[in-house]
């Protein structure tokens, strides 16, 4: 299964290790150097089978090359995965990291890390001790800390840019937006809208988390279920990927999609069904890349600063802008998002 998984990859290498000390998988894809190493965060997630994860690492490290070329980052396209029996803590988890570590500096710079799902800025710091080819680190240590802030100003730019192109205004004062998943990225990005005037509709799988944010915010709860059925203005997807799939699309009652989720679209075909229902999608990976922008500050000679992160992180709404011009003639925002990245990636001194 390794084997087919690999052969039907465009990228460049894979790298594996078994930790026999854990029992975990540990798996690093770099998809594209033809911007700089590949960058991607790494991923600590409880598999059903090793080739789950590593067909985590082949999709993400290449959604991670259009990413970074969208966001005119000095990096290319990676991602790693390490497929641990359970979620370790203490001890047995610095140790793991450690070991990870290791195997990360083995390839010698060809990729470089930072957190995402289940690993944290302490985590890297701990990578950060034995490798130096890793970033978002802890502000402590050096680094940009918690990139889920940055991420959700991304989306809420992101947002405005869809309403703008859709509506004529950008002002979400009194628009309906469902936001689905109030988790890290999903808490903050409603804050914001509701800051912004908003009238939030909020769901999450945990409904405490969901009851939480929507006191806090003064927003309506509803079942994950129930969440594509519910009339809006622009529905936002910030938890799971492939979420907007053949069955969903019918059952949205907005004119936008716009949220933080990696890899939203089941396949790229759900792009035309969203584009015939006159749907406006934000690409995922412009309208998320907040995270990643705000990282790579650090690589400032004078040293990570958050002013200059966040100025950064709010030209997510021109590039979206300039991608929903560009479909305008009649391709999807994905064909159009595509088509740029891929001029940056054939000409990256341009």
């Amino acid at each position: 299964m390794f084997e087919t998984l690999i052969r039907e990859w465009d990228g460049e290498f894979v790298a594996t290790r078994f930790d026999a000390a854990s029992g975990a998988w540990m798996f690093v894809g770099v998809h594209s150097t033809a911007l700089g190493p590949g960058f991607g965060g790494t991923r600590m997630k409880v598999y059903d089978a090793p080739e789950e994860s590593l067909g985590d690492v082949l999709r993400l490290s290449a959604a991670m090359t259009f990413k970074n070329a969208m966001a005119d980052l000095p990096f290319g396209g990676g991602k790693s995965v390490l497929a641990v029996p359970a979620i370790p803590q203490g001890d047995e988890r610095t140790s793991l990291l450690e070991r990870y570590a290791d195997f990360v500096g083995s390839l010698g710079g060809s990729y470089v890390t930072a957190c995402d799902m289940n690993t944290t800025e302490a985590d890297m710091d701990v990578v950060g001790e034995r490798c130096p080819h890793v970033m978002g680190r802890s502000v402590g240590a050096g680094g940009s800390g918690t990139s889920a802030p940055d991420t959700a100003i991304g989306v809420f730019h992101g947002i405005r840019a869809g309403l703008a192109h859709t509506f004529g205004s950008d002002d979400p004062s009194g628009r309906t937006i469902v936001v689905e998943g109030a988790g890290a990225v999903g808490g903050p990005l409603c804050d914001l809208l509701a800051d912004a005037g908003a009238k939030l509709v909020v769901s999450d799988i945990d409904p405490d988390k969901a009851r939480a944010v929507a006191e806090r915010v003064g927003a309506d709860v509803v079942d994950p279920l129930a969440a594509f059925d519910v009339p809006c203005d622009l529905f936002s997807p910030c938890a799971t990927g492939a979420v907007l799939n053949a069955d969903t699309i019918p059952r949205l009652r907005c004119r936008v999609v716009a949220g933080a989720a990696n890899n939203q679209l089941a396949d790229d075909g759900i792009a035309a069904l969203l584009h015939r229902r006159g749907i406006l999608w934000a690409p995922d990976f412009v309208a998320n890349a907040g995270g990643i922008i705000n990282i790579a500050v650090e690589l400032e000679p004078t040293g990570y600063d958050p002013k200059v992160a966040r100025g950064r992180v709010r030209e997510i709404g021109d590039t979206l802008r300039a991608i929903f011009d560009a479909a305008a003639g009649g391709v999807t925002p994905l064909a159009a998002a595509l088509e740029l990245a891929r001029q940056r990636l054939a000409e990256p001194d341009a």
